[in-house]
């Protein structure tokens, strides 16, 4: 969510400028609610660090999804809903889904018309080919998912463009994409924000401090990176865009303001206060139970995920290009024991494919067996035993990467344990030029409900990047990443199904992650908030445009 820095494959959110009373539900009906349930008033909410990049075809973490969903919508998008309603893929500003032809290589979409960025400016047709080239030219962690646009894959290595794959006629406002072979997944990548149109004069450039101008019910009027930003109304919607997108809704509020907290403890604290009216991530593991307890139904609410925590370890390099060293530490690791620092919100696995996903099947390669991983280290007996650890700043994420790095010096490493802050911990392990990229903390929210989306970004060869790289353990095995690209072009179906399930056993034989677990997140809003009317979308997280005042 996606590769998700700390928290989902999904967000939303947003803010006014002035907040006082009328931002956490007090004040008269019309700036808060007033409890009558009526439209208005300005969301007062928090994250536990900002987002990886707040550049729609940058971020690749839950954070920054949920903070622009309702700001930037693709050609395609997914059903506002809850659950499995939720990974519905449905026409965002193209009038219908994709007309799929010529052996499932081309699609061809029409563009709304009358849409208007938030600026005014007219959505073109061609802004869809910009936003496909700036994504690849800044070197997106999403790009893989579209160089099998015919041409992407030559445009990548020599960022000359334009790509010849896709043809957009902005006077009728067709779109025509040719792939250089079937992909089974392509109509679910068209609905991620990494090709969401732009404005053909944004700059190639990270924008996370200026956001560029969108076409969703909200638009971001200020970024401050690292302590928060807000949202209002996106004026061209109610005058353009709502109408040609009537099935996608506008928003209850009228805007919101994030501040970045970074203790959980004081964040809770704020909500139970209404200080807040919501909180982005979960309580921390010390208030779990409590605010579970006493929230649940009224205020606090589960949310399942498709999801998979991992520790990833670097396979080109030593120790770890050796596979009895991997093996090694999977047998050392005790999901158990890591259930209980995440309070029960994690459920132990120790594969890629999470359970809901399809393609899933329980297998057991690696029971918890320290005496089995001191005799594979004695047999690999590496040479290199100095290793760095890495892991973020968000409870109980450090507190994993702080048991990872006990682990590991159980076994033998000297190791060097480096937490880094959570605004930034994947930028700084997806630069190649990092030093000391030895093994480290991560975790994956689905994208898509289809399993190619737990190996391509995440384990094959091609996926590797010199920066926002989601490949962190190097894996690149040629007969896995030929497998991934045969599957990836076919139809789900079950035969497929079974082979992600072989595929997911033969890459954990070859153990370059120590899979942990998969979580469960929460939503955790003031009594001034509705709690039924919050929407948490699979990819998405919570949409801005659910949440209202009572």
């Amino acid at each position: 969510m996606k590769k998700l820095g700390a928290v989902i494959a999904v967000l939303v959110l947003a803010a006014l400028s002035t907040i006082g009373l009328a931002a956490c539900g007090g004040g008269d009906d019309t700036s808060s609610g007033g409890g009558s349930g009526q439209k208005g008033g300005t969301l007062n909410a928090t994250y536990a660090s900002f987002p990886d990049y707040m550049d729609p075809a940058l971020s690749y973490t839950a954070e920054g999804w949920t903070a622009m969903a309702d700001v930037y919508i693709p050609l395609l998008t997914y059903k506002h809903a809850n659950g499995e309603e939720g990974s519905e893929v449905i026409p965002g500003l193209a009038e219908d889904l994709p007309k799929i032809s010529n052996g499932g290589k081309t699609y061809t979409l029409k563009l709304r018309p009358g849409l208007k960025y938030s600026d005014g400016t007219p959505v073109k047709a061609s802004d869809f080919p910009f936003a496909v080239e700036r994504m690849i030219e800044l070197n997106s962690g999403g790009s893989p998912f579209y160089l099998t646009i015919e041409g992407a894959e030559k445009f990548s290595e020599t960022k000359k463009g334009p790509i010849p794959g896709i043809k957009a006629n902005d006077k009728t406002g067709e779109i025509v994409i040719n792939l250089e072979g079937p992909r089974g997944t392509f109509t679910n990548e068209l609905g991620l924000m990494f090709v969401a149109p732009l404005p053909q004069d944004t700059p190639i450039e990270d924008l996370s401090a200026n956001p560029p101008p969108g076409t969703g019910p909200y638009m971001i009027t200020k970024s401050q990176p690292g302590k928060g930003w807000e949202y209002e109304r996106n004026p061209y919607w109610e005058k353009a865009n709502g109408k040609a997108m009537p099935d996608l809704p506008e928003g209850v509020v009228d805007g919101a303001k994030i501040t970045v907290i970074r203790n959980p403890q004081s964040q809770v604290d704020d909500i139970e206060q209404g200080t807040y009216d919501w909180m982005q991530n979960p309580p921390p593991s010390s208030r779990y139970a409590e605010v579970k307890e006493k929230y649940e139904g009224t205020q606090f609410r589960v949310e399942p995920t498709i999801s998979t925590y991992y520790f990833w370890m670097n396979t080109q390099e030593p120790p770890f290009d050796d596979v009895k060293v991997r093996q090694a530490v999977n047998y050392a690791v005790d999901a158990k024991a890591l259930e209980r620092i995440y309070a029960g919100q994690i459920v132990a696995t120790q594969q890629i494919l999470p359970p809901g996903m399809p393609g899933y099947e329980q297998f057991e390669l690696y029971p918890h067996d320290m005496g089995k991983a001191e005799e594979l280290m004695k047999e690999a007996n590496p040479s290199d035993t100095d290793i760095t650890v890495w892991t973020d700043t968000e409870s109980p994420n450090n507190e994993a990467g702080e048991y990872f790095n006990e682990i590991l010096k159980e076994l033998g490493f000297n190791t060097q344990l480096k937490i880094i802050n959570a605004d930034n911990y994947l930028t700084v392990i997806g630069n190649a030029t990092t030093p000391g990229l030895d093994a480290g903390w991560s975790d994956w929210f689905q994208d898509y409900p289809h399993p190619n989306d737990f190996f391509q970004p995440l384990l094959a060869g091609g996926s590797i990047l010199p920066t926002n790289n989601g490949n962190f353990a190097k894996f690149d095995n040629s007969a896995v990443n030929k497998k991934i690209k045969e599957l990836g072009a076919e139809q789900l179906g079950p035969d497929q199904e079974a082979a992600y399930k072989d595929l997911d056993k033969e890459i954990m034989e070859e153990a370059p992650w120590a899979p942990y677990g998969t979580r469960t997140l929460s939503t955790f809003v003031s009594d001034a908030i509705d709690l039924e009317s919050v929407i948490f979308n699979p990819t998405f997280g919570h949409y801005l445009s659910s949440f209202e005042f009572k």
